[in-house]
């Protein structure tokens, strides 16, 4: 909100807008002659934008400094080039040098300069390029406007993009296609779909971007009969055979509905050399888990003469961290390094640290990190995660502290681990966590779901639960993560009521919770002893929002019971779950049993407990320890010595206590 409250200040400036131009370190200048012919400028201009299309921007810039005159084309293809190659300081050079001389900017010189304006770095310089434009008399502008809603929208700045976007007078498939990109980067299925319809009825034509943008839209929402209705309307106006990018899009769409099918039919319809076809059908049964399948249409892809690409071998290696198949991790990385991908790809280097750390070998992850010559956030991020999916928690908070001293940056991935890392390290760091907080603000991630829901999360694990109401409250949009955080922190803390409530505001919201808020308000519900309150969060969950309880919530409400003596209730409740019960909710009841001293549901209980889970000798001892109580001491006997025989690990218990110090 603060860059658009900047903006809205710069635009009631703008009539005032001078061509003065921040000036940055500038060439030596040049002395002009007027003998100079323009067809002399003309075959320089041609020479240069040779040399910057084979690449050789330096004896491009050489001849730039030769040429005694230049004018808006010269300027213009040496600013692209400068972009191109990657230097976006000496294109600004060249800009503010052909301003203050005078020369007077077309629209490709706009559109150069403000796709360097895209990086953050550059975010300033392009709220002056906009003041350029208006001064100029270019604010209506296709071409020019375009490129302004794309920075914009780059920047984040969706509100301004899209006052802009409203103001343009005529609106071509390329403005309409960067709308479309935007939200479906932002996942806004409804203003994707509405804007496709304003665009139809204002007549223009959709291309194979937009179809593409549509149908990973519809793909995320998996939403498979309106995917089929553009697969008809990609047909109907010949962009599947025209344009190859299309069909691959469809591959896409129809793997997310999971219609393997569909998604094969279409990958036939693509010419064989297509080689991203190859590598998107790959990807598509690697994802979905069809190791074989995927494996050998991998094999009869190179038999083909057909390069596997990162997204092929990616898939491969993600398909192993889920399954922690280790060996096919390893063969995937042999592959990679024969096909010459080695270490200039992050992405593949992020994907094998995730995989080795997925497969608890640590030492393999930080091995690969290691290997790395120019290491990214990804990277980091990756071993971040790695070291906290492996108990190494120490690492990882020693991780975060090198990220910062090198300068390597942080996101919401870093922080989030970072935080999960305190909150699982014993006791819990409460002044580790308000630094990390520090941090989220100063980086401009205070704000952010994932980083709000993870401080949530370490304050409430602090004990603190009013400084994760804090952090809840400053939330501009919470959404149903950030509700069930909250409600986890008033479980977790013994306030059942309170969690109660923001489970009754988020519905009223128009929020509908998920297992998760349900199974968390059940939780609070279970700590703070509220039977009643229970009661209805479970008829809750089934009746108003169509969710079936699963064994978890069951767990819990039997526990809940059992805990106030309703063993009858419990009981009956326990019959009645839907899937196979595991030993907690069995073991739980049986643990209410004692503690209420009903022998008759105690006996039935205990049976089914050990017929369940005969392997584990911490049930065998619970149920010896019952017949104990009841005085039937040979049985309690027999199951004694059949759990001494399995080995018996017991987990410390702990407190919290914090113990602040008065000096």
């Amino acid at each position: 909100m603060r860059k658009v409250r900047e903006f809205a200040s710069f635009v009631r400036t703008i009539t005032t807008v001078t061509s003065e131009f921040v000036s940055i370190h500038l060439p030596r200048p040049y002395s002009y002659s007027s003998v100079h012919a323009p067809d002399a400028i003309y075959l320089k201009n041609r020479e240069i934008d040779r040399l910057i299309k084979f690449g050789h921007l330096s004896a491009a810039i050489k001849l730039f400094d030769e040429m005694p005159l230049h004018d808006v084309v010269t300027y213009n293809l040496l600013i692209s080039g400068c972009f191109r190659h990657g230097h976006p300081e000496r294109a600004f050079g060249l800009y503010s040098q052909m301003v203050l001389r005078g020369i007077r900017e077309s629209a490709s010189t706009f559109t150069s300069v403000l796709g360097t304006c895209s990086n953050a770095d550059f975010s300033k310089e392009g709220s002056q390029i906009h003041c350029r434009v208006v001064f100029l008399g270019f604010s209506l502008n296709l071409f020019i406007g375009t490129s302004l809603i794309d920075y914009y929208m780059r920047m984040g700045l969706d509100i301004v993009a899209l006052k802009l976007f409203d103001e343009l007078p005529q609106r071509n498939i390329a403005v309409w296609n960067l709308l479309l990109r935007r939200f479906c980067e932002l996942g806004q299925f409804e203003k994707l779909l509405g804007s496709f319809s304003k665009m139809q009825l204002e007549g223009v034509e959709p291309n194979g971007l937009t179809l593409c943008y549509l149908l990973r839209g519809v793909g995320n929402e998996r939403l498979l009969d309106e995917g089929r209705q553009l697969h008809s309307r990609a047909v109907k106006i010949g962009l599947v055979e025209s344009n190859i990018f299309v069909p691959n899009a469809l591959v896409d769409f129809y793997s997310d509905c999971r219609s393997l099918t569909e998604a094969k039919k279409a990958f036939e319809c693509i010419p064989l050399e297509d080689v991203i076809s190859w590598n998107s059908i790959v990807a598509v049964y690697a994802d979905i888990g069809f190791l074989s399948e995927s494996l050998e249409l991998f094999s009869r892809m190179q038999f083909w003469g057909k390069r596997p690409s990162i997204r092929s071998l990616m898939a491969f290696l993600n398909l192993s961290s889920r399954t922690r198949n280790i060996q096919l991790g390893k063969q995937i990385q042999s592959c990679a390094l024969k096909l010459g991908f080695g270490h200039e790809s992050s992405h593949l280097q992020s994907a094998l640290i995730n995989m080795y750390g997925k497969c608890f070998d640590i030492e393999s992850s930080v091995a690969v990190y290691e290997s790395i010559s120019v290491r990214t956030l990804e990277c980091c991020n990756s071993l971040m995660t790695s070291l906290l999916h492996c108990g190494v928690i120490e690492d990882v908070i020693e991780m975060f502290g090198l990220m910062a001293d090198e300068g390597i940056g942080l996101d919401e991935v870093t922080l989030s681990t970072t935080l999960k890392a305190l909150s699982m390290s014993s006791p819990t760091d409460l002044t580790g966590c308000r630094l990390l907080h520090c941090c989220a603000i100063k980086s401009g991630l205070g704000f952010n779901s994932v980083v709000s829901c993870s401080l949530m999360d370490s304050y409430s694990r602090c004990g603190h639960v009013e400084l994760s109401c804090k952090v809840f409250e400053e939330i501009h949009s919470p959404g149903v993560i950030c509700f069930t955080s909250i409600i986890n922190g008033y479980a977790r803390n013994g306030m059942g009521k309170e969690g109660i409530q923001m489970l009754k505001t988020m519905i009223q919201k128009g929020w509908k919770p998920d297992k998760v808020t349900f199974l968390c308000a059940l939780i609070g519900c279970n700590h703070s002893g509220l039977v009643e309150e229970g009661r209805f969060v479970f008829e809750l969950m089934k009746t108003v929002c169509g969710i079936e309880p699963d064994w978890k919530h069951y767990s819990c409400m039997v526990d809940l019971l059992g805990r106030v003596g309703l063993l009858d209730e419990a009981e009956k409740l326990l019959l009645k779950v839907p899937e196979k019960v595991n030993g907690v909710s069995w073991s739980s009841m049986l643990r209410s049993c004692r503690i209420h001293r009903n022998e008759i549901i105690g006996r039935k209980i205990a049976k089914s407990l050990v017929d369940l889970e005969a392997e584990d000798p911490a049930a065998l001892l619970q149920a010896s320890n019952f017949y104990s109580d009841i005085g039937d001491f040979e049985t309690s006997k027999q199951l004694r010595e059949v759990a001494l025989t399995k080995k018996v690990i017991r987990e410390i218990g702990r407190s919290l206590i914090e113990v602040k110090s008065h000096c």
